[in-house]
């Protein structure tokens, strides 16, 4: 597909460092299956102005899986033109800037601090929403009456509601606001 679509310099990243030094010819195979697909990748090597392996640790590469992921579940059919995916990575966590007021007077974490505490479903939930609720909180853990969430590099995240959000947000913008100005007093 690259190849039809004239691109002339391209960049390979990987999960796998024997892939990747395996097409670089660094490392060599003795695999009858991967000597072919290597004669492959030298036979398509002159068909760019430039073409660089890097590999990408498994643990740094959530955006390939969430890409594949993508892919998988769009068809593609081959003559429809997809345009290129902008991509901006963020200071912090998407659910950082989510908080909004809980129509319903519960925090938006309710329905998982409820099956991880008791076990229990909310009365009118049917069964897709039963298996959300399971999947969300496989990344939740429970500690007392605080709910954490699990984040990929293994930190807990402590769970708020969105008053207690207001309350912190005030807590941090008034002590900066105090620091900015003592600081500014000492000059």
């Amino acid at each position: 597909m690259v190849i039809d679509m004239d691109v002339r310099e391209l960049l390979f990243m990987g999960d796998s460092d024997l892939l990747i030094q395996q097409a670089q010819s660094e490392w060599e195979t003795r695999d009858i299956n991967l000597i072919l697909y290597r004669q492959h990748v030298e036979d398509h090597n002159k068909q760019f102005k430039s073409i660089e392996f890097r590999y990408i640790p498994r643990f740094h590469n959530e955006l390939a899986d969430a890409l594949a992921t993508l892919a998988l579940m769009i068809p593609y059919p081959g003559n429809t033109h997809i345009n290129p995916l902008e991509i901006q990575v963020q200071e912090r966590h998407g659910y950082c800037n989510a908080v909004e007021i809980e129509p319903d007077g519960e925090p938006w974490y309710h329905d998982i601090k409820k099956l991880l505490k008791i076990k229990e479903y909310l009365e009118k939930a049917n069964g897709d929403q039963k298996s959300t609720i399971r999947r969300l909180a496989s990344s939740f853990f429970l500690g007392g009456e605080i709910l954490y969430k699990r984040t990929p590099d293994l930190n807990l995240l402590r769970c708020v509601d969105s008053r207690e959000a207001e309350r912190i947000m005030s807590e941090v913008h008034l002590g900066f606001r105090s620091q900015v100005s003592s600081v500014s007093d000492a000059q």
